[in-house]
């Protein structure tokens, strides 16, 4: 090759390089893998960043601590992952960006302008991701503590809120234990919630990708990018309404949330123009392995639309309770039998020490911290501090739960588009 007059060999050879190495990059450059994280508290994440010890107590989830963690012991922050997290404090909703590290949990109480102390599935679902794939990846989260996916998820097919038996014959009536005692006004109200997260939602979706350098700097729009997957977690309070699942015990009680979340699935995928996005179902998994019947129900109308034919090869349920601390979960029903004998003095029970009323609060603090110190032995207080920072309905805020949870909910999606590429 001729070298141009007035140009070293030497510069020449630098110019080459600095070509070849171009050359080499845009031939691996990949495209913006963008994943969408959505749901209720546990998808915020209660488990504070305390508990991240525990995992090391285990030989099966010591070396996924060691990914949570850098070299320095903090932390670990990808470099190759960020987060755009759309949350609400008190009914204020703000959105935190970022390289995807810990801290981007549930942020009641705390700066939202920063990570804070606490994670929920995101944290190790990015850094599975981080580890398997080889180009840039977008996590764009969106959860809110006490939603619904009967009212505040509601998707736009499912149309609007609908009574149910139990509504419509009490409601009217105005008279009853949770019952509204304006009715007219109930339904106002419920029309206005109807379907708000999930607009909240599919609207912060819309304005990430409409300029995904906001978040991700280097992000190259000549690749563009790519709906790689979609998780949901929530459940709880849909699990626990009455009057809306009415008929405790009924076989299929829950076969209304089972339509409201395959039309979920439909919607999101219509809106985002993306018909065969691998999406995944985090089936709740609080109490683990023993959970009540209801339980039980709930899990199974949450894992249904996955087994619907329309779905089938692109929606995974992956169940969640697995990952559940059974030790930790034995310890609870010890605070739990606590809670309920602070109540039984409090309400001066028959059966129990205060059933005169004649104890001060002194006194009942006590009895009390003496109850708990022969039920709850020393040991298990060390690895509750441990292990646990939080309540039942938030998986004891264990981390360990929730970088399993993470890690699987990755690895779905992973084995998700690995199929369809064999096909």
């Amino acid at each position: 090759m001729k070298v141009k007059r007035g140009m070293t060999r030497r510069t020449w050879a630098a110019v080459a390089a600095s070509l070849m190495l171009a050359t080499t990059s845009q031939a691996h450059a990949k495209p913006l893998k963008v994943f969408i994280l959505a749901g209720q508290s546990n998808m915020e994440g209660p488990a504070n960043i305390r508990t991240f010890d525990y995992l090391g107590d285990d030989p099966a989830t010591a070396p996924l601590l060691r990914q949570m963690r850098g070299e320095d012991g903090q932390p670990r922050v990808c470099d190759h992952v960020w987060i755009s997290y759309l949350t609400g404090d008190g009914g204020k909703n703000f959105e935190l960006t970022g390289k995807l590290t810990a801290g981007y949990g549930s942020l009641w109480g705390l700066d939202p302008t920063q990570p804070g102390d606490k994670i929920g599935p995101e944290f190790t679902f990015g850094l599975t991701l981080d580890a398997a794939l080889a180009g840039p990846v977008l996590i764009i989260k969106a959860a809110w503590g006490g939603k619904s996916l009967h009212t505040d998820f509601r998707p736009p097919g499912a149309g609007p809120y609908q009574l149910s038996s139990f509504q419509r014959e009490n409601y009217p009536k105005q008279t009853g234990h949770g019952i509204p005692k304006d009715f007219a006004q109930w339904k106002e109200e419920k029309a206005g919630a109807t379907g708000v997260y999930y607009r909240l939602m599919m609207e912060h979706v819309k304005k990430v990708l409409a300029n995904p350098r906001r978040v991700v700097p280097d992000y190259d729009p000549a690749q563009g990018y790519e709906l790689a997957g979609f998780v949901w977690l929530q459940g709880w309070n849909d699990m626990v309404d009455g009057h809306v699942y009415p008929e405790r015990g009924r076989p299929n009680r829950f076969d209304a949330y089972s339509e409201l979340l395959a039309q979920f699935i439909r919607d999101v995928r219509r809106d985002l123009q993306a018909p065969k996005m691998p999406f995944v179902i985090g089936v709740l998994g609080v109490g683990g392995a023993t959970p009540d019947a209801e339980t039980l129900e709930f899990r199974k109308a949450m894992a249904a639309p996955a087994a619907l034919p329309e779905f089938a090869g692109n929606v995974v349920a992956v169940e969640t309770a697995p990952f559940w601390s059974e030790e930790l979960g034995a310890i609870d029903k010890k605070h739990e039998r606590v809670r309920q004998m602070r109540w039984f003095l409090d309400s001066k029970h028959k059966d129990h020490a205060n059933a005169d009323g004649q104890m001060t609060e002194e006194q009942k603090r006590e009895w009390i911290r003496k109850f708990e110190a022969d039920l709850i032995t020393p040991a298990e207080a060390a690895l509750w501090k441990r292990g646990a920072s939080n309540a039942g309905y938030h998986y004891l805020g264990c981390a360990k739960t929730f970088a399993l949870m993470g890690q699987a909910f990755a690895e779905a999606l992973l084995q998700m588009a690995k199929d369809q590429r064999d096909r």
